[in-house]
């Protein structure tokens, strides 16, 4: 068979979204399997079920990628561990960089004690090294420049992630007034939200704040069988300002992307006009024919606040085909095995309306 790839995102169907991708795609005769985060902790045995029917029941699963701490992404990346032979676990985890952090913080002169609470704290993550480490499995860290099989890491690099550790709700530190004052900003504004009418092309995200956590997300990309996939976990707009930047570097020039995982589930706060117009190109005169790529995103129907008619608006405008979970899994691929039962679904349509 012809080089291939497949990639699939599955309905994490709770209600709140969550993230769940896995991939498989040959390359010289060689096939790789990857997974990207796994939904929550019972997501887990519905990714392995899918990945042993349609990827040719494998004991093996060469690449396990955790972009950052939060449950609905690493719960179910437990199950995989625990159930496959994993060439390597790429995850961030903090505790390891005490000893050069230990400064920013001024409770603490002792790195052990730095790194067992934030080893506390980022328990998701910590679960996952507890199996890795029982199971032998190698694990490295998927800082920018990082090879993970094709796909190259665009962001975080390693300062920016150290700095979000500090910064993080997560971390060993009181939340300041200001931080405070935010996250009731937040809860008012979306209760507060309303529908506007507005024509082709208007676009309004939001500047609300996102969380450290999320802003640590792992963004990949590779360049498989004529396509740039780029995926991006719950990154925000730092993030993917710091991966644009670097892409040049991995012989991706913007803008200009086939495969596209709209990051958070579809949220406008990670997203800005000027971003998009980065990655995606310019917004068009006109709703096009036809779509010109592929945009991603995983979506509970039950979760009533992703995705947001903003951001699928944003990504009609610059001619994608929009894809949700919301009706069940759906893979994007190019020159795969056929799959019994599967086919082409249609788009989300464009919304005339747009959260004020």
């Amino acid at each position: 068979m012809a080089d291939f790839f497949e990639i699939d995102f599955l309905d994490v169907e709770t209600k709140k979204s969550g993230d769940a991708i896995s991939l498989r795609y040959e390359i010289a005769n060689q096939t790789f399997i990857h997974v990207v985060d796994g939904g929550y902790v019972e997501t887990g045995e519905k990714l392995a079920l899918h990945i042993n029917q349609y990827y040719g029941n494998p004991k093996k699963i060469d690449h396990v990628v955790v972009t950052h701490n939060d449950h609905d992404h690493t719960g179910g990346l437990r199950y995989i561990l625990e159930n496959y032979e994993v060439g390597r676990l790429w995850i961030l985890r903090p505790w390891i960089y005490a000893g050069e952090i230990i400064h920013r913080f001024q409770r603490f002169s002792n790195v052990e004690n730095l790194a067992k609470e934030l080893k506390q704290n980022y328990s998701n993550l910590a679960a996952l090294d507890e199996i890795a480490q029982a199971k032998s499995i190698p694990m490295s860290e998927p800082f920018q420049g990082a090879k993970i099989g094709a796909f190259t890491v665009l962001a975080p690099t390693k300062t920016r992630f150290l700095d979000l550790v500090v910064e993080s709700e997560k971390t060993p530190a009181t939340k300041s007034a200001l931080d405070t004052l935010l996250e009731g900003i937040a809860t008012l504004a979306k209760a507060a939200i309303k529908l506007v009418k507005e024509g082709w092309g208007f676009e309004k995200f939001s500047t609300e704040p996102i969380s450290a956590e999320n802003r640590m997300s792992v963004i990949q990309y590779a360049y498989l069988n004529g396509r740039k996939i780029l995926l991006t976990g719950d990154a925000g707009v730092d993030g993917l300002l710091e991966a644009a930047a670097y892409a040049p570097f991995a012989g991706l020039i913007l803008p200009g992307i086939d495969r596209f995982q709209v990051p958070h589930h579809g949220s406008r706060r990670n997203l800005s006009t000027e971003i998009c117009d980065a990655w995606l190109g310019k917004r068009l005169p006109a709703k096009p024919d036809s779509s010109t790529f592929v945009a991603m995103i995983s979506s509970a129907k039950l979760d009533e606040d992703h995705p947001r008619k903003a951001v699928i608006r944003a990504m009609i405008h610059r001619g994608a085909k929009v894809l949700t979970t919301e009706g069940g899994s759906i893979t994007t691929y190019a020159n795969a095995p056929a799959r019994e039962g599967w086919g082409a679904v249609p788009g989300e349509p464009y919304p005339d309306e747009i959260e004020e």
